[in-house]
């Protein structure tokens, strides 16, 4: 099975989905959808709205491995069941949709123009338990702000040390140093980044492989070299803010680099639609995701 994934997220067309927003996000993923801070009272209620939020799209006709490779899961969504499945199972079961945990604990404030990542005490645990389930790889989170040499360094590292502890339970790590959209000089941190990128995956050991999930940068094919990488299995983009519509214009412009949206994804879903026009309003949106991902040059 692990061969048949890896044969799926290294080669085929398609995007991955990121349904993984957390306790920090879920609130404004909540209002977006149409369910207003009011109608819910404490965490588990509201996680248990963004459950059924999660599973209404996972559930749909268009969202399969026709044209989404993989997602990327919440924990709670992974211990949660859909359709009497457990997630993971379903997706890949049922849908053939390769599925990923998101496995950081948040951002450190910003210092030094970043943000780090919070410490995971029971990350080993985490993995240990995602692996049993059938999940195959997993995604962790840092943010660039401003094109720190040091900042971004330490963003690199960081993220490395911990693909590290990753792959030793023999999953694959997603790396995701996200520039800010917002920075003074994008494009000048992603420079930066680029080049520790590459220094780092040129280190890796013999057979390792990871993936990276980047922000769209504005150069065209700017990532080329890291597509091409023989350690990297798969480049991602995130949207970083971006709506639907410039997120795939800019994406349309990186060959080889495929959409891993979260809100871009699902910007037009509401909670008050019916399953009818939710479905066909799910299906427009991945249509046009998978397009920009499968720009061939």
């Amino acid at each position: 099975m692990a061969n048949t994934m890896m044969a799926q997220i290294a080669g085929k067309d398609g995007f991955i989905a990121a349904l993984d927003q957390s306790g920090g996000s879920t609130p404004g993923a909540l209002r977006l959808y149409g369910i207003a801070d009011s109608a819910y009272k404490g965490d588990a209620e509201m996680f248990r709205l963004m459950h059924e939020m999660r599973v209404r799209i996972m559930t749909a006709p268009a969202f399969s491995g026709a044209k989404v490779i993989a997602a990327i899961l919440f924990e709670g969504t992974m211990d949660g069941q859909a359709q009497g499945r457990s997630v993971p199972a379903f997706l890949w079961e049922a849908r053939g949709i390769v599925p990923f945990l998101k496995v950081d604990k948040g951002l450190e404030p910003e210092a030094g123009g970043v943000s780090l990542m919070k410490p995971m005490p029971a990350l080993d645990a985490l993995l240990a338990r995602a692996a049993t389930l059938g999940i195959f790889g997993t995604k962790m989170r840092s943010v660039i702000n401003l094109p720190a040499t040091e900042g971004i360094a330490a963003v690199v590292a960081q993220q490395f040390d911990v693909a590290d502890r990753i792959a030793a339970h023999g999953l694959m790590p997603i790396i995701e140093p996200e520039v800010s959209i917002t920075s003074p000089d994008k494009a000048a941190a992603e420079t930066i980044l680029r080049s520790d990128l590459t220094r780092k995956l040129d280190a890796l050991p013999e057979g390792r492989r990871v993936m990276l999930k980047l922000t769209i940068p504005d150069v065209p094919d700017f990532y080329s070299p890291l597509v091409r990488h023989p350690r990297v299995a798969r480049v991602v983009a995130l949207s970083g803010g971006y709506t639907r519509a410039e997120a795939c214009k800019r994406l349309a412009a990186h060959h080889g680099v495929i959409a891993s949206f979260s809100r871009a994804l699902v910007e037009d879903l509401r909670h008050a639609m019916s399953d009818t026009v939710f479905d066909a309003t799910l299906a427009r949106s991945i249509d046009e995701i998978y397009r920009a991902s499968t720009v061939k040059g």
